[in-house]
């Protein structure tokens, strides 16, 4: 978890700047204070969030280490580059010298903040839409769904008591203090919204219901799908796969592509993953479309026409889709050579 800070250039630069004696180890003692805060951060992120993010926050924490030991280092190394006045004295003092310290600082100084600003990340880990390769996402999903139903029959009970009585008192779990501030709450607000929770609130929560419950629909039609052959299609050269799991199109090349066809790929969003050992990019049906393009494929034979021994099936030519069908995600049951209607869960 730490990482080595150099206590002689910290002493150095210590006397550089100050007449005062340094206390051997206490830059190390800061630093590793710093790391055990932003650890301790991480510690409770993951108590909020699926164990899917566990290791992007343990990495965070390892960088947010590794670059504040490098950064200390740094700004010690240059501190003791140049004396201050008050130590050395204004007689032939390396006024340029100390110029080009103070410009190192500054640049130090907004490093330091990007370091700083890793501890925002982590807090933010696992907080948007949930990842839909996330092998927990079912869980998160179901999770979610039953919080939301359970707020919007709550919604509908105080509205209910509201109505009947005029006054949060007396419902279920509310003291009186928390009513009355409710009551005051609700006589302050515009005429259209003096109720607990407003048509626009529940709308809202309808909404969020339904939203979810097609997520889990989705998911559960991925899962069913993802080995399907038709996800597979063999070029000259290669094969792309709709990788389900992953939510990425992945391209497989026998060889090297050239460095045209690399370009063109990059300029298209696609990255060379040294894990998958693929050319791949977010699963739509704008990155098909991109792909094909890219491979030159204009006609295509579902890799299912083997499957059923249908050696005369006919290759359908490639439809070229409006921008508007391009842009939408991958129906898992449609695999290469559809352009479907459905998103693949993300929200």
């Amino acid at each position: 978890m730490y990482y080595p800070i150099d206590e002689v250039t910290v002493r150095r630069s210590h006397d550089m700047m100050s007449m005062s004696d340094y206390k051997e180890g206490s830059a190390t003692a800061g630093y590793r204070a710093a790391v055990d805060e932003a650890a301790s951060l991480v510690e409770q992120q993951k108590q909020k969030v699926s164990p899917f993010y566990h290791e992007k926050l343990d990495a965070l924490l390892d960088r947010y280490a590794r670059r504040l030991a490098q950064w200390t280092n740094d700004h010690n190394r240059n501190g003791a580059s140049c004396p201050s006045v008050l130590v050395c004295g204004p007689a032939n003092f390396p006024t340029r010298k100390k110029q080009k310290q103070n410009a190192r600082e500054d640049a130090l100084w907004k490093e330091y903040n990007e370091i700083q600003d890793i501890l925002n990340k982590i807090k933010s880990v696992g907080t948007g839409p949930i990842d839909p390769t996330d092998p927990h996402a079912r869980e998160l999903h179901a999770d979610r769904l039953q919080k939301l139903q359970a707020e919007l029959e709550r919604g509908k009970a105080m509205n209910a008591h509201y109505r009947k009585h005029k006054t949060m008192k007396g419902f279920r779990d509310l003291t009186d203090e928390t009513a009355a501030e409710m009551d005051k709450a609700i006589a302050n607000a515009p005429a259209f919204a003096r109720t607990p929770y407003p048509d626009f609130e529940l709308s809202s929560l309808r909404g969020k219901i339904k939203r979810t419950q097609e997520n889990l629909a989705k998911l559960d039609s991925l899962e069913q799908h993802k080995d399907d052959a038709a996800n597979n299609l063999d070029f000259d050269g290669g094969r792309i796969f709709l990788n389900m799991e992953q939510n990425r199109l992945q391209i497989f090349f026998d060889e090297i592509p050239d460095e045209e066809t690399r370009a063109a790929l990059k300029s298209h969003g696609f990255r060379w993953s040294r894990r998958n050992e693929a050319w791949q990019r977010q699963l739509t049906r704008n990155a098909i479309y991109d792909a094909k393009r890219i491979l030159g494929i204009t006609d295509t034979k579902p890799a299912t026409a083997a499957n059923q021994g249908d050696a005369t099936q006919e290759a359908a030519p490639l439809a070229t889709p409006s921008a508007e069908d391009k842009a939408g995600e991958i129906h898992p049951a449609a695999g290469i050579d559809g352009y479907p209607q459905c998103i693949i869960p993300g929200a």
